[in-house]
């Protein structure tokens, strides 16, 4: 798990996983293995569904709003622009994957799938749900406490399972979600890391307006390093 604190390593897993699950999918079949999976969910009772619904929503498109302004309230802009930023962009991109993919929802492809709630719209591939909710927890984790980390760690695969459960996605479908989500923070991630480095450079290195200026250090320590503090 220490892998992925580094951002560029979940880039790299997360888009993996994407381009595994883009091209294992088909736009008129599901292959046996993945019904059964979809059958064990979608199966189980309907007793469940109302909590699971009220999970699930912590995936749809206002949820990045939502908790950019729980962030405000708790006085971390910084938390609050990056919840947003991975949030929408995830949104928009799972737009144009299911463009690209063109899968069809459950319904289509498999006879008997249970549909609960608001008639799903759009394509299935890949789940729009998934993605927002792992880019919030993604975005959010450093930052929580033990059991607000146990509580992101267990809400991720829950809503990917629920959109499993009302008949709205196949499992690819969550998973590949799940991954573009994980791809996009991982991104917004290594940009963020790069802005102060950046401005180190620029402050340790202005344009020069004479020769001499052009191997000035920086104050406080060797050519070309900052001071460390």
């Amino acid at each position: 798990m220490k892998a992925f604190h580094n951002p560029a390593n979940r880039l790299v897993a997360a888009s993996a996983a994407l381009v595994l699950t883009a091209l294992a999918v088909r736009r008129d079949r599901v292959s046996s293995t993945e019904e059964r999976a979809f059958r064990a969910v979608n199966n189980l009772p309907d007793v469940i569904f109302g909590p699971l619904w009220l999970l699930m929503q912590c995936g749809n498109a206002g949820a990045p709003l939502a908790a950019a302004l729980a962030a405000l309230v708790r006085r971390d802009r910084r938390l609050a622009a990056r919840l947003f930023v991975v949030g929408t962009t995830t949104w928009a991109l799972s737009k144009v994957v299911k463009q690209r993919v063109r899968r069809p929802r459950p319904a289509v492809l498999l006879a008997a799938t249970r549909r609960r709630g608001a008639e799903p719209a759009g394509l299935g591939y890949l789940s729009g749900h998934a993605g927002v909710v792992v880019a919030l927890g993604a975005a959010a984790l450093p930052r929580l406490q033990a059991r607000g980390r146990a509580g992101v760690l267990l809400l991720a695969p829950v809503v990917g399972i629920a959109r499993v459960y009302v008949g709205a996605h196949l499992p690819l479908d969550v998973v590949g979600g799940a991954a573009l989500g994980l791809g996009v923070e991982a991104m917004v991630s290594m940009l963020d890391r790069a802005r102060p480095a950046r401005r180190r450079h620029a402050a340790c290195n202005p344009a020069p307006h004479r020769l001499a200026d052009v191997a000035r250090p920086c104050s406080g320590g060797p050519a070309g390093l900052p001071r460390l503090r």
